[in-house]
């Protein structure tokens, strides 16, 4: 593909924002229409950033001449458009978590391995260079153990989605991702977990269903065994998130802050590129350009492998047990 890029978007607020400011960056990439059902959010971007503006999604896919789609949505929002889009032959890059019910993530997969097209899931933090030292780091080495936590606050007001366990999934499934993904991007695959819950600080936030502390017990592929550990109670802040590895040769890799490290120090050496590494972005839009997809770190269905973990976890939690996660 010799033209930049014609990128559309399918929400346009909160991370939208971050996508288009990078967009707007590159050479290879036009932004060419923005749709978002409240139209003056809409209409803001395309003020800001360019394009048409539009409120219905539809009408957007059958207007305007696109190359690929941004999908930044709320877990509960994607449906049938990521399939049309695909239909279409359309390139598809997805707002992390795919999907709130495992059975649309399954439909929407399909239909980007039928359509061919390339597929991107917005787990940034893989792009890093400190990830790809970890990921090499550990891809010979035996893990014993993984001990990850995310704690932080309450995104968004009281009328904010993201406090609706229905809407959400919890911060588990919707923030703590990352670091769940980061854990199968280094780790390897997870093949069953239990989750217990409880809501005892935040019982006075309105419209909070979400459960303000989880704790979730790992079972990975490799054998190896780990937790992840959430809250949502510091809304004073506080907020914090560590990756610790037990690995062969007893010590810890340590993931903190966008830094790695060996404890004891000198127990080992890891090397961190100091070449620049290429945004997320970037790789979506080359990977368009090139019809590379080794390029993307996580396509959908990787992505929605991510998604089936914490969908799991959730279920674990209501049904008192723990349960296989799904292969996707």
């Amino acid at each position: 593909m010799s033209h930049p890029v014609k990128v559309g978007f399918i929400g346009t607020g909160g991370i939208a924002n971050s996508h288009l400011r990078q967009l707007t960056t590159m050479e290879n990439a036009s932004i060419t229409a923005l749709c978002d059902i409240v139209e003056e959010r809409a209409n803001a971007a395309v003020e800001q950033y360019g394009g048409t503006a539009y409120t219905d999604y539809r009408k957007m896919l059958d207007e305007a001449e696109l190359d690929a789609v941004y999908f930044c949505l709320p877990p509960f929002a994607h449906s049938d458009a990521e399939i049309i889009a695909a239909e279409r032959g359309l390139h598809l890059f997805v707002q992390k978590p795919v999907v709130l019910e495992l059975e649309t993530g399954i439909k929407i997969a399909e239909a980007i391995q039928k359509a061919g097209v390339i597929s991107c899931v917005g787990y940034q933090s893989r792009y890093s260079n400190v990830a790809t030292a970890a990921r090499n780091f550990l891809s010979d080495k035996t893990i014993g153990m993984v001990a990850c936590h995310r704690w932080g606050g309450i995104a968004g007001g009281p009328d904010h989605w993201w406090r609706v366990m229905e809407k959400s999934g919890g911060m588990l499934h919707e923030q703590a991702t990352h670091q769940l993904d980061m854990l199968r991007y280094t780790a390897g695959d997870i093949v069953e977990v239990y989750k217990i819950d409880a809501m005892k600080i935040n019982v006075n936030q309105e419209n909070h269903t979400i459960p303000d502390a989880e704790v979730v017990t790992l079972q990975f592929e490799s054998g190896a065994v780990g937790y992840i550990t959430t809250s949502s109670a510091l809304i004073h802040g506080g907020g914090s998130s560590r990756t610790d590895f037990i690995i062969e040769g007893h010590f810890i890799l340590q993931l903190s802050r966008g830094e790695v490290q060996i404890i004891p120090e000198g127990a080992a050496t890891i090397e961190v590129p100091d070449t620049p590494a290429l945004s997320i972005d970037e790789a979506f839009i080359q990977a368009i350009q090139t019809g590379n997809q080794s390029i993307i770190r996580s396509s959908y269905s990787d992505g929605l492998k991510s998604a089936a973990v914490t969908i799991a976890a959730n279920q674990s939690s209501l049904e008192h047990r723990p349960i296989r996660v799904p292969v996707c």
